[in-house]
């Protein structure tokens, strides 16, 4: 694994501090990279999901802050651009980044990376075999929290815009190709939102077959209040 240092610069807070549908977009080929004691691990953006406070006039049941302020999702209640880590079936873990002001709890669940840096570490961490697919490694949220060893009881809270935190994201200047949006997947409330955000095309994102009838629907986020 590399000991360079980590390409680009900090993202600002003010990036955050905006409705969860902006900021998934603005994340989007930014990069995700946990520090390890042999170097950096990180993975390029390439699909989110938003979720939105509970005071937003569109309820979103999916979103875990949709009741309120509690112990386990205190986080999305304070400030903007740190990591609420999460577990999933006892054994996964999952990261959404909090974003708009202090109290009003807005999300985006990182969905997708493309592997950039800290392959090798990324496939043991996944207990794959050498020369694993990028896709296998980072596809899906409890894959890319595995890959880059992302856990609730030390990642959780973290400032990732924070330069000396162990786990950032980075704007490294790349620029986008086209960007989808379409349904949420994997949850079963508010299926209808259109909140789910993918680069086109891009080999890493994950549930590939549900983009294919996603390019056909004609679905918009302006309609969000």
């Amino acid at each position: 694994m590399s000991a360079k240092p980590l390409p680009g610069r900090p993202l600002p807070r003010a990036l955050f501090e905006a409705p969860p549908e902006r900021v998934a977009r603005r994340l989007l080929g930014k990069v995700l990279a946990q520090r390890t004691g042999s170097g950096w691990m990180a993975g390029r953006i390439v699909e989110v999901e938003a979720y939105l406070g509970p005071h937003r006039a569109t309820a979103d049941p999916a979103a875990h802050a949709h009741r309120g302020p509690t112990p386990r999702n205190q986080v999305l209640f304070g400030p903007a651009g740190h990591a609420y880590v999460y577990s999933i079936y006892g054994r996964y873990f999952c990261m959404n980044v909090s974003c708009e002001r202090a109290g009003r709890a807005g999300s985006v669940l990182v969905r997708a990376l493309e592997p950039v840096a800290g392959l090798e570490q990324m496939t043991r961490n996944r207990g794959l075999a050498p020369g694993a697919d990028p896709h296998e490694l980072t596809s899906g949220p409890g894959r890319l929290c595995q890959a880059l060893g992302i856990t609730r009881s030390r990642d959780n809270g973290l400032d990732l815009l924070d330069p000396e935190s162990p786990l950032q994201l980075r704007d490294d200047g790349t620029r986008l190709g086209r960007v989808l949006v379409t349904r949420r997947i994997g949850i079963r409330h508010a299926v209808e939102l259109p909140l789910r955000f993918v680069l086109a095309g891009h080999g890493c994102v994950s549930g590939p077959k549900s983009l294919a009838a996603a390019a056909s629907l004609s679905v918009s986020v302006s309609s969000l209040h």
